[in-house]
C-alpha cells in the first residue's frame, strides 16, 4: 500500500528527495514544511507536491505515514526521536545525532515502536564501497586488515554559501561545526563494505588559522576551532581504519569528495580524485571506468535553484557500472540523482523498507556504528589524542530480516 511522506526542511538538499519520493510508485502523497514558510511554499509549487504544513508539530499530528528530515546537522537527533514517538517512520539526513545519548534514545524508540528508521548515508551506495563489497564477497581481498576513508570537502568549495543559506545572519556560529561530528561519509564508506565496527580511537584535531570568524572558539556555538581531523580506529576482530575529515584542504572536492582505500592480504583498492585502482600481488588494474558516474541532469535544472554553484557537482551524478539500477522503479529513469549515484537507492530503500516492514540497509544500529565513532573521535581530539573506547549498541535485531539491498552487489552486515 502506498505511503505518504512529510518532508521537514526545504533547503538545498531536500528538493532532490521530495522529487524522488513524489515519483516513487509506492508513495501516494508528499508534503513539506520549513521554518521559513516561503521556502516550503516554493518547493511545493515547483514540484507539484501535495501541500504544506505550518510547522513540524502540525505535520506530526497529521496522517502522514513517514517523515523525511533535512534540517541542520546538529538538530537531527531530537527531531527523529519526536517523530518516532509520534508514530512516524523516519528517514533522516546525516548524521544520525551528535551525542551518544541521542543515539541510544533513537535505538530505544525504534526497538519499542517497531517503526522504520533509516539514515540517508550516501557512501553506503558509493561506487567504491559497492565495488569493495563485491570484491570482499569474492574473497579477492583475502583478509582486510586496514582501510581508509576521507571526506575532503574544503569550506571554500560551497560550504560558506551553504551555511549562510541555512544559518542566516549568525551563520558563522554554525559553520564551525566539528568535522568529526559529520563522519558518516567517510566512516560509512568503509564500514558499509566491511563486516566490522570500531572499538577504540585516537584522534588529532588541527586548529584552524584562517582567522575569518569560522572555526573560532569565541564565535562557534560548538566552541570548536578544529577545521581538520584525523582519527585512527581499532576495528572489532582486528585491523584498523584511518578516517580524515578535512574542511581546509587543497583538493578538488567537486570531483570526488569522498574517497576510500582497502588493504587486504591478497588484494587492495585505492582512490584518488580521478583514478581508482585494484591491485594484487601480480599487478595493477585501473577500475576508474567501472566507478565513474554519468551526469543525469543539467546544472541549471530547477531543483538546483538554491544549491551553491560549488556544490552542484554532487547533485548531478548518476549510476556507475557497479550499480544495479534495474532494481529501481522505472519512474526514476532520468530523475535527478546525486552523490555518485546514491540518491535513487536511498529513496527506494526507505520506501521499500516501510512498505515491506523490513530493515533498511542503514538502519538505526548500522547508523550508530557509522556515527558514534566520530563523536568519540572528537572527544579524543579534545583530549590531545587520548585513546578512547567506543561504545557499541550491537547488531540489528535478528527477528527482522534485512532487505536484499543492491541486487547484483553483495551487502555485508555491519555486525
Amino acid at each position: 500500500m502506498p505511503i505518504s511522506i512529510g518532508v521537514l526542511g526545504a533547503g538545498q538538499f531536500a528538493g532532490q528527495f521530495s522529487q524522488l519520493f513524489r515519483l516513487h510508485p509506492q508513495v501516494s502523497r508528499v508534503y513539506v514544511t520549513d521554518l521559513i514558510g516561503e521556502r516550503a511554499e516554493e518547493l511545493n509549487e515547483l514540484q507539484g507536491l501535495d501541500g504544506t504544513f505550518a510547522d513540524f508539530d502540525e505535520m506530526l499530528a497529521s496522517d502522514v505515514d513517514a517523515v523525511a528530515i533535512f534540517t541542520q546537522r546538529w538538530t537531527h537527533g531530537p527531531l527523529v526521536l519526536k517523530a518516532l514517538r509520534a508514530g512516524k517512520h523516519v528517514y533522516s539526513a546525516v548524521p544520525m545525532a551528535i551525542t551518544e545519548d541521542e543515539i541510544a534514545a533513537i535505538i530505544d524508540a525504534v526497538r519499542e515502536t517497531g517503526l522504520t528508521y533509516m539514515m540517508g548515508e550516501t557512501s553506503f551506495y558509493n561506487p567504491a564501497t559497492v565495488f569493495a563489497r563485491q570484491q570482499l564477497a569474492k574473497g579477492a581481498f583475502g583478509r582486510v586488515f586496514y582501510a581508509e576513508g576521507d571526506y575532503v570537502h574544503d569550506m571554500d568549495l560551497g560550504f560558506y554559501a551553504a551555511y549562510e543559506y541555512s544559518g542566516g545572519p549568525e551563520w558563522k556560529r554554525t559553520a564551525s561545526y566539528p568535522p568529526m561530528l559529520y563522519p558518516t561519509h567517510s566512516i560509512g564508506g568503509v564500514l558499509g563494505a566491511l563486516p566490522t565496527h570500531a572499538v577504540s580511537v585516537s584522534c588529532i584535531g588541527v586548529t584552524d588559522d584562517r582567522n575569518d570568524g569560522v572555526f573560532d572558539r569565541e564565535i562557534s556555538m560548538f566552541s570548536n576551532d578544529f577545521s581538520n581531523a584525523t582519527a585512527l580506529f581499532e576495528l572489532h576482530g582486528g585491523g584498523s581504519m584511518r578516517i580524515n575529515e578535512m574542511r581546509r584542504v587543497g583538493y578538488p572536492s567537486h570531483i570526488r569528495e569522498s574517497r576510500f582505500r582497502f588493504f587486504g592480504t591478497e588484494g587492495s583498492f585505492e582512490q584518488l580524485a580521478e583514478t581508482s585502482v585494484w591491485q594484487d600481488k601480480h599487478g595493477v588494474e585501473d577500475v576508474s571506468a567501472q566507478l565513474a558516474t554519468a551526469e543525469t541532469m543539467a546544472e541549471d535544472d530547477v531543483t538546483l535553484a538554491h544549491v551553491a554553484p560549488e556544490l552542484r557537482a554532487s547533485f548531478i551524478s548518476g549510476h556507475a557500472q557497479v550499480h544495479d539500477p534495474s532494481r529501481l522503479p522505472k519512474s526514476f529513469l532520468g530523475a535527478p540523482d546525486g552523490h555518485e549515484g546514491s540518491h535513487h537507492f536511498l529513496a527506494d530503500d526507505f520506501v521499500t523498507a516501510v512498505n515491506n516492514g523490513t530493515l533498511p540497509p542503514v538502519n538505526a544500529w548500522v547508523a550508530a556504528r557509522f556515527t558514534l565513532p566520530g563523536i568519540i573521535a572528537h572527544q579524543s581530539a579534545l583530549a590531545a589524542g587520548a585513546r578512547l573506547t567506543i561504545p557499541d549498541f550491537g547488531d540489528a535485531p535478528l527477528d527482522v530480516a534485512p532487505p536484499a539491498g543492491e541486487r547484483g552487489a553483495t551487502v555485508v552486515s555491519a555486525g
